[in-house]
C-alpha cells in the first residue's frame, strides 16, 4: 500500500461519492456561480440604479457604495464563523441553508423600493454568501483524493472565471430589456437549480471530532471583522483614514482581531490553530490571497466607470469587453497544477503577480480615445496572471491542514480575500475620488452661476460631473471633456497604486512561499478498504 499522511488514511473518499465527485463539483461550481455572478452584475448595473425612478432608484453615490459595501460588512463578518459551523454541523446544511437566504435576498431586492431597502436586502444576500462561499471548497476538499485536489481547484477558480464572463453579460442583457431589479432575480432559479441536485447529490461532512464550541472565540471574530470592514469602507468612503470615526472602527477591529488571536492560542478549545500560520504555505498563501485582491478590486472599480462614463459604452458592450480576462480564468486556472508541477508554486505564482502587476501598469496606455484592443490585451494578460495565482495558493492553503478542518481553511481563505478586497476598494476608491476632485475642481470653481454646494456635489465623481453637464446643456460640453480628463489621470495613479501591490505580493510569495507543493501519492488500497476508512 502506498504511504499517506497521517490523519489521511482514516478519510478516504467512499467509493460511491469518489464515482460522482465530477457531477458534485459540477453542482459546486453552480453555488459559487451565483455569488459572484451577483457581484459582477452589480458592478455593471451601478449607473442604472443611479438613475432616477422609474428607470433607477436615484441612488446617489454614497448609497450605491453601501449596496455593495453592506453585503461586503456582512459577507466578511460572518464567514470565519460559517466555516466553523460547517465543521461542527455539516457542509452541506450550511450550503443549502446559505443558498435559501442568497435566493431570498435576492428576491426581495429585485423589488426593493428605495435604496435604504436595497442596502438592508443585500446584507441578507451577504449573510448567504457568507455561508455557500466557505462550504463549496470545503466540500471539494471532501469528495477529492488529495492527488485530485489541485486539478478539482484549478476547476473550481475557473468557475470564477466563467462567472466573471457571465455576470457583466447577462447583467447588460437583461438591462437591455427589462428593469433594474432583473439583475438580482436572475439568482433565483439558478438557486433553485443549485438547491435541487445538491439534495441528491452533494454528501455531507463535518469534523469528526469538532472538540467544545468556542463562543468567545467566535464573537470576538465576528466583532473584530465587521469593525475592522467597517472601519475600511467608511475611510474610502470620507477618503480620509485619519477621521476619527474611521480610526475607532478599524483600531478597534484589529484590538478585537488580536484578543481573538491571544484567546485562541492558549485555548484549550480554539477555533482555529494559530500554529498553522507557521507554515509557510499557508501564511504565504493567505497574504498573497490579500494583497492580489487588495489591487484587483481597486481596478475592477474604476474600470466599469472607465468603459461607461468615460468611453461611452453600454452596459452590455461593457460587459462584453470583460471577456478576455474570464477567458484567460477559465482556460489556464485548470492547467494551473501542470506549470506548478514543473516549475514549482513559489515561481509560478512570483511570475502570476508580476503578470499582474505589468498590467496594472499597462492601464497606464489608456485614454479617452485609446484603441479598445489595448485594454482586451491587458484584461487576458491579467486574467492569465490571475490563473496562475488562485489556484496555487488556494491548494497550498487547503493541503496545509487536515481534511477535517477545510470548513475553518476554506473561510480563512476567503476572509483574506474579501479583507484584501474591500481594502482595495476602499484605499484605491480613496485615491481615485480624491485625486478626481483634485483634477476636476478648477473647471468647477470656473462655471458661472453655479451654486458652491452644486460643485462640491459633482466633483464626487465623475457620473456626478456629467449630470451636472447635462443640466447645463449646451455651456456643459467642455466640463465634459475636462472630467474624462480627469478620471483618466485618477484612473493612472490608482493603476500605479495597484501595481505597487502586486509588486510586493510577488515579493512575499518570492520569499516565503515555498517552492514544492507537498502531496502525497494516492492511496492504491482496494475498494473495500477505501470504504472501511471513509466518511461521507
Amino acid at each position: 500500500m502506498a504511504t499517506t499522511t497521517p490523519g489521511e488514511t482514516a478519510h478516504r473518499v467512499p467509493d460511491h461519492v469518489h464515482r460522482r465527485r465530477w457531477a458534485i463539483l459540477t453542482v459546486l461550481m453552480l453555488s459559487l456561480l451565483i455569488v459572484v455572478l451577483d457581484n459582477s452584475i452589480l458592478n455593471v448595473a451601478m449607473k442604472t440604479i443611479a438613475t432616477p425612478a422609474p428607470a433607477g432608484l436615484g441612488a446617489t453615490q454614497s448609497e450605491l457604495e453601501w449596496a455593495i459595501n453592506s453585503y461586503t460588512l456582512v459577507f466578511a463578518g460572518l464567514l470565519f464563523t460559517s466555516g466553523l459551523l460547517g465543521d461542527r454541523l455539516g457542509r452541506k446544511k450550511v450550503l443549502l441553508f446559505g443558498l435559501a437566504v442568497f435566493g431570498a435576498g435576492s428576491v426581495l431586492a429585485a423589488v426593493a423600493g428605495s435604496p435604504a431597502e436595497l442596502i438592508a436586502f443585500r446584507a441578507v444576500m451577504g449573510l448567504g454568501g457568507a455561508f455557500v462561499m466557505p462550504a463549496t471548497l470545503a466540500i471539494l476538499m471532501n469528495v477529492f483524493e488529495r492527488d485530485e485536489q489541485p486539478k478539482a481547484i484549478g476547476i473550481w477558480a475557473g468557475g470564477v472565471g466563467l462567472a466573471i464572463a457571465i455576470g457583466p453579460i447577462a447583467g447588460g442583457l437583461l438591462l437591455d430589456h427589462f428593469w433594474w431589479g432583473s439583475v438580482f432575480l436572475v439568482n433565483v432559479p439558478i438557486v433553485l437549480i443549485a438547491l435541487v441536485a445538491m439534495v441528491f447529490l452533494v454528501p455531507d461532512s463535518r469534523d469528526p471530532r469538532p472538540g467544545r464550541l468556542d463562543p468567545v472565540g467566535v464573537l470576538l471574530s465576528v466583532v473584530g471583522l465587521v469593525l475592522l470592514v467597517y472601519g475600511i469602507i467608511r475611510g474610502g468612503q470620507l477618503a480620509d483614514f485619519t477621521d476619527p470615526q474611521v480610526l475607532a472602527a478599524a483600531l478597534g477591529g484589529l484590538a478585537v482581531l488580536t484578543g481573538f488571536v491571544l484567546h485562541q492560542k492558549h485555548s484549550d478549545h480554539p477555533s482555529i490553530d494559530i500554529s498553522y500560520f507557521r507554515k509557510p504555505a499557508f501564511s504565504a498563501a493567505v497574504a498573497a490571497i490579500a494583497l492580489v485582491f487588495f489591487a484587483l478590486m481597486g481596478v475592477t472599480f474604476f474600470i466599469v466607470f472607465y468603459v461607461q462614463s468615460v468611453r461611452g459604452y453600454t452596459p452590455l458592450q461593457a460587459g462584453l469587453l470583460i471577456l478576455p480576462l474570464a477567458a484567460a480564468q477559465m482556460i489556464f486556472s485548470p492547467r494551473a497544477r501542470h506549470v506548478v508541477d514543473r516549475f514549482g508554486a513559489r515561481v509560478v505564482c512570483t511570475v502570476g503577480m508580476l503578470l499582474v502587476a505589468v498590467t496594472m501598469t499597462g492601464m497606464l496606455l489608456l485614454d479617452t480615445d485609446s484603441p479598445m484592443w489595448v485594454l482586451e490585451v491587458l484584461f487576458f494578460v491579467q486574467g492569465t496572471g490571475m490563473a496562475h495565482i488562485m489556484p496555487p495558493v488556494t491548494v497550498s492553503i487547503m493541503q496545509s491542514l487536515p481534511r477535517e478542518k477545510a470548513g475553518s481553511g476554506s473561510a480563512l481563505n476567503n476572509t483574506f480575500r474579501q479583507v484584501g478586497g474591500t481594502l482595495g476598494v476602499a484605499v484605491l476608491g480613496s485615491l481615485l475620488s480624491t485625486t478626481y476632485r483634485n483634477g476636476i475642481q478648477g473647471t468647477l470653481d470656473t462655471l458661472p452661476g453655479v451654486p458652491a454646494a452644486a460643485r462640491h456635489a459633482a466633483g464626487e465623481s465623475i457620473e456626478a460631473t456629467l449630470g451636472l453637464a447635462d443640466r447645463l446643456g449646451p455651456a456643459g460640453r467642455e466640463l465634459v471633456g475636462a472630467a474624462r480628463d480627469a478620471f483618466v489621470h485618477a484612473m493612472h495613479v490608482t493603476a500605479l497604486g495597484s501595481a505597487a501591490t502586486a509588486l510586493v505580493g510577488a515579493v512575499v510569495v518570492a520569499a516565503f512561499l515555498p517552492g514544492k507543493m507537498g502531496t502525497a501519492p494516492r492511496a492504491a488500497e482496494p475498494r473495500e478498504e477505501r470504504k472501511a476508512g471513509a466518511r461521507q
